[in-house]
């Protein structure tokens, strides 16, 4: 679960919900001092976030010039979503991305998307359904297919607690086996038990099973001829980082490793992964 390092908005940024083809999405959206941004930035969640997990990326991204869009997912935090998994299938989440895009405006093909860890997958997803949407590809801390084994058997149990139990039922219990409950400061806490409470039980469910089960769709993201970038910490639990290694290999994908960072350098390290963000975007004029 991505932790923001704080929860505040910067000034060049302002929360609403974005009107979509596909219905509203709740952002967090900053634009630059400058009139006309360099560029647009959609930047999907991961599993368990939300558009908070990027908060303290938008006003470096936003001073680089560049207008940087953080989205709830549907059924995540503030995104509305129905109560039924077919809602979440990775076609139905692509769209919406497709959709997300298309509403920030400009012509085809000018926004660069941005996915961390479940959001990679479905930001791989929707390029791969419509390549010309977009500008360019970044995958952060997201690996080529399913996550690793120790991993795939957690979130089997999370799927399978969300079937039997209420969501408050199942918070209580992941509290218990917090190896630091006392770490998270209370404004932080009473955030994240916020979040879990406002996403839709059927989105963890659905998008749990996807994590579990996800194909390797490496090969035939290589064929696009997109401009792509793989992002990860120097350690991550959910795929190993020799893993995420080969995949920007075969990718023939710009590679970063941030330095002091684990599964969300957005959140952890994120003044050195705009300057990593930054400097790709920059080299696609």
């Amino acid at each position: 679960m991505s932790r923001p390092p704080f929860l505040v908005l910067p000034p060049c940024a302002r929360a609403y919900q974005l009107a979509t083809s596909r219905g509203e999405f709740a952002v967090h959206d900053a634009r630059p001092p400058a009139a006309e941004p360099r560029g647009t930035v959609l930047l999907l969640p991961g599993f368990t976030g939300s558009k908070e997990d990027f908060i303290a990326l938008l006003e470096p991204l936003a001073a680089a010039g560049y207008r940087a869009v953080a989205v709830d997912g549907r059924g995540q935090h503030e995104s509305a979503g129905r109560r039924d998994e077919s809602a979440y299938a990775q076609g139905e989440l692509a769209r919406d991305v497709l959709a997300q895009a298309a509403a920030l405006g400009g012509p085809p093909g000018t926004v660069h998307l941005l996915g961390h860890s479940l959001g990679g997958l479905v930001a791989r997803a929707a390029v791969l359904a419509e390549p010309a949407a977009f500008r360019s590809l970044t995958v952060m801390s997201s690996g080529p297919a399913a996550i690793s084994e120790s991993q795939q058997a957690r979130t089997r149990l999370l799927v399978q607690a969300l079937a039997a139990m209420d969501m408050e039922s199942v918070w209580q219990e992941m509290q218990r086996q917090d190896a630091e409950p006392e770490a998270t400061p209370a404004e932080l806490a009473e955030f994240l038990h916020r979040r879990w409470m406002r996403t839709v039980p059927e989105q963890l469910m659905a998008t749990g099973r996807q994590l579990t089960a996800e194909p390797d769709r490496t090969a035939e993201l290589a064929r696009v001829p997109l401009p792509k970038h793989v992002v990860s910490g120097a350690v991550d639990y959910a795929w190993p980082v020799p893993v995420i290694d080969a995949m920007a290999k075969e990718l023939s994908a710009v590679r970063t490793v941030v330095q002091g960072a684990g599964h969300s350098p957005n959140a952890e390290r994120p003044a050195a992964t705009a300057e990593a963000l930054v400097r790709f975007w920059e080299t696609l004029g």
